[in-house]
């Protein structure tokens, strides 16, 4: 009985009136890893090369935001989270008879406008784990011409995360992981833009590219 009396022993309570505003801000900073998943179809060029792109290497990105919470209710709140994404991959082509390689390096500068809401169970003393779901239309401003693949400048995914509130004295600081998945085909087809005739047979050999995130973040509130 004394053990589980110690288990719930209620402590004083950081900013114990900040979850009750209806609105409030923050800003975050994070990392964040990029991937891309490629379909392949097979294509064989008239000198019968067949060319395969996977992901050669993953590289950490940078992303940095604003947070602006809206209160729903006990337990729910939509936010909003106007985002930068800075990121680099680097795709391998592979042809399946020689070995031959090429690389592309791939950089991206996303602007992104997540969409989420925000389910948290009653808080306990100085710390309220939560998870949350969304959408998120981006924006690439760093789509790049006459190479391999060329990528769709928009893209839309859907994320769900995890996190948790921690209250301390004069803030709150939100530790979250959030897992993005596209839901459009961001490989341009139309490449008309070639000059080097050579790339050609790169795009002609993917059918399909979908994006996805794996995102750690850090909010201060």
């Amino acid at each position: 009985m004394p053990l589980t009396l110690l288990a719930q022993e209620r402590k004083v309570q950081n900013k114990p009136y900040i979850d009750y505003r209806r609105l409030h801000y923050g800003f975050f900073v994070g990392a964040h890893v990029q991937d891309m998943e490629f379909t392949n179809n097979g294509f064989v060029t008239e000198d019968g090369e067949a060319w395969y792109a996977d992901i050669a290497s993953y590289n950490p990105g940078l992303t940095v935001g604003v947070l602006a919470d809206l209160r729903l209710g006990k337990n729910f709140s939509l936010r909003a989270m106007p985002t930068l994404h800075f990121g680099q991959n680097t795709i391998i082509f592979r042809e399946q008879n020689s070995g031959e390689q090429s690389r592309q390096q791939v950089k991206s500068t996303y602007v992104a406008l997540p969409l989420h809401v925000k389910f948290a169970p009653e808080r306990f003393n100085n710390y309220r784990p939560y998870i949350t779901a969304g959408v998120s239309p981006m924006l690439n401003l760093s789509v790049k011409k006459q190479k391999q693949l060329l990528f769709k400048k928009f893209d839309f995914m859907v994320e769900l995360g995890m996190g948790c509130d921690f209250y301390l004295p004069f803030f709150k600081l939100i530790p979250e992981i959030k897992f993005a998945f596209s839901l459009l085909d961001v490989l341009e087809k139309n490449r008309g833009d070639l000059l080097d005739k050579s790339y050609e047979k790169f795009t002609l050999s993917v059918d399909k590219v979908v994006s996805k995130m794996i995102i750690l973040t850090f909010y201060f509130e």
